[in-house]
């Protein structure tokens, strides 16, 4: 692989359409719960082990994130955006944020 927009394009060969009132719906309901499983294993590292990650976290960890990236990829796929063009813009509004000494605080258009 090399780009998010290959990862895109290779992800959605397993891509299957659950009916809702939008293909977004199924997707970011994946994706949410994605997350929240790889918060949960988070949370465990921290709670059993005083937040030493092993090498099998490490895994464990890997394989929600890329759970996580796959919905994301489908959504993006979705809403006919790169996972690429994504990237970019976050880097760019971090930039502009980081410049304009607004990295801490609250609001989207900070």
């Amino acid at each position: 692989m090399q780009s998010f927009d290959e990862y895109q394009n290779l992800s959605r060969r397993t891509w299957n359409l659950v009916h809702t009132d939008h293909p977004i719906v199924y997707p970011t309901l994946g994706l949410v719960n994605e997350a929240g499983e790889l918060a949960g294993k988070v949370k465990k590292i921290f709670r059993d082990k005083a937040g030493v990650i092993s090498e099998a976290d490490r895994d464990a960890l890997k394989y929600e994130l890329g759970d996580v990236l796959w919905y994301l990829a489908q959504i993006a796929t979705e809403l006919n955006l790169s996972l690429d063009e994504i990237a970019q813009a976050n880097l760019d509004k971090l930039a502009s944020r980081l410049e304009r000494n607004q990295i801490r605080g609250e609001g989207d258009y900070r």
